[in-house]
């Protein structure tokens, strides 16, 4: 098994264990300031964004983050809505099949990045609601900030 198909794995592992079994407005309140905290901790310059695909419900912008980062993070929750997956496990499986989000599968450049940091909020037996996406870092970087409090958040 390649590196890439490993970490493909891992991300498909936690993609199926970090499910929820509600989530609501408090939730996405709670989640956000526990990502501000943890950035703010490793002085990571972040923009963190909780939205539906309709409503934003947690944004924060910390310091250092720049305004690219705000663009960067709905055009990656937006392949959370598309394909149901993280965007980094996205960003995987292309990197692994040479290819990237484009006009080959129908998506805009300017609404949609292959890149990691931003996670499904999947409720059992309902299905993907939410999207928790961090921009500023490094593509595993921006996915593992997210994990490390999801983990922490579902299984206290």
């Amino acid at each position: 098994m390649s590196e890439i198909e490993e970490r493909e794995q891992k991300v498909a592992d936690e993609q199926s264990r970090l499910v929820f079994s509600r989530f609501d407005e408090e939730d996405a309140w709670d989640l956000g300031q526990r990502l501000v905290a943890r950035a703010l901790a490793h002085g990571a310059p972040v923009v963190i964004n909780i939205r539906t695909p309709n409503r934003t419900l947690f944004h924060s912008a910390l310091p250092g983050s720049a305004p690219d980062n705000d663009v960067w993070a709905r055009r990656k929750s937006n392949v959370v809505f598309h394909f149901h997956r993280s965007s980094y496990a996205v960003e995987l499986e292309h990197r692994r099949k040479g290819r990237t989000i484009g006009p080959e599968l129908g998506l805009d450049l300017k609404d949609y990045a292959d890149h990691g940091g931003s996670f499904p909020v999947r409720i059992k037996d309902v299905g993907v609601v939410a999207a928790i996406t961090v921009s500023g870092l490094a593509s595993a970087d921006d996915h593992g900030l997210i994990v490390a409090v999801l983990e922490s958040y579902l299984d206290p």
